[in-house]
């Protein structure tokens, strides 16, 4: 198959996603959910369109251009996917399989439902790939590897596979900046990067910096609207356990009912909770975000104003050149 082939195979891809039934989604969104309590149809459903504001012809010809991704021989890539969020090696599937090699995919058993029915759906409509593509318990014999799991695992991952080609993925988390002058508008729209797949995500926001003089408590108001996650049994009962563990230690919070805010200088909080720093100046601001740029994973501004970041409300929604870490997985592809 030629570079060209594929991009239309997985525009085709992205036509087939958007005319699928809701009959036929909310059964295959169903067995997700039966897998892993966190998939809720709503999340799966926030992940599927993710995918389908991806997979376009226009992106995919763009995305892929001024790369060497016609391989004189296709190497046998491994990827293991992490189970997070739904869907969330999609990015990884569509890296191996656009550039020409072979995928050999390791899905999390948290994962196994939603990634192999896109793997059926592009396989019905090309043929061409069931040679370089193939799902696996265990990645004997890869000629290169993409790894995303957690600083333990990652470990492991550089241990085994140090002698071939590799990019792993350790643990990161997303913050935010606030200025001061946000409209509450826009800090709603702060909630979404917060509370989407119940912040369990790597450009979930976890963190906030804040002026010295500002009231974290026009925040936590303003996140009213995002109170429904609340109604996850997982969701609330980790809010309850933080929330006795703050009580206990006497630790200061503020409560909206849902989410437990707290300052911290960690970056990465626990689900149901969500750390805040003060900064006193920009310089200040840069110092912290500096020391911490190894964890993070994106930056969220309203309209996007510092440098490199992503507006308010948009961090669940990357394009295909916003690579994970930073690491430009189509010039790793490139070079197998």
């Amino acid at each position: 198959m030629t570079l060209e082939q594929r991009i239309e195979a997985f525009a085709r891809l992205g036509k087939r996603m958007q005319t699928l039934s809701e009959t036929d989604k909310a059964v295959l969104f169903r067995q997700a959910n039966n897998r892993n309590a966190w998939f809720t149809p709503e999340q799966s459903q926030r992940a599927w369109n993710g995918i389908l504001h991806l997979l376009n012809d226009t992106k995919l010809a763009d995305w892929t251009k001024g790369y060497a991704l016609e391989p004189s021989k296709a190497r046998k890539v491994g990827v293991v996917m992490a189970g997070n969020i739904p869907m969330v090696g999609f990015h990884d599937f569509l890296s191996v399989l656009i550039s020409g090699h072979h995928l050999v995919a390791k899905t999390s058993s948290q994962d196994d439902v939603l990634i192999p029915f896109l793997a059926s759906q592009l396989l019905d409509i090309a043929p061409g790939f069931r040679t370089l593509l193939s799902f696996e318990e265990r990645l004997n014999g890869v000629e290169a590897l993409i790894a995303t799991g957690s600083d333990n695992t990652s470990r492991y991952f550089e241990y085994y596979f140090r002698s071939v080609p590799h990019i792993i993925r350790k643990n990161r988390s997303s913050c935010a900046i606030i200025v001061g002058d946000e409209p509450t508008e826009a800090l709603t729209d702060l909630g979404h990067d917060v509370f989407a797949y119940f912040g369990l995500g790597c450009r979930n926001v976890s963190k906030l910096y804040l002026p010295e003089d500002f009231d974290a408590a026009k925040v936590v108001d303003a996140w009213q609207t995002h109170a429904s996650v609340a109604n996850h049994h997982k969701y609330v009962n980790n809010y309850d356990y933080n929330k006795s563990i703050f009580l206990v230690g006497r630790t200061p919070f503020l409560d909206n009912g849902f989410v437990l805010v707290t300052e911290s200088a960690s970056l990465v909080s626990p689900i149901s909770v969500v750390y805040y720093e003060t900064y006193r100046n920009q310089q200040d601001l840069r110092e912290k975000l500096n020391a911490q740029q190894s964890k993070i994973q994106c930056v969220v501004t309203a309209n996007g104003w510092y440098k490199g970041s992503v507006p308010f409300g948009k961090a669940q929604l990357p394009e295909l050149w916003d690579f994970a870490d930073g690491v430009d997985t189509l010039q790793f592809l490139s070079n197998v």
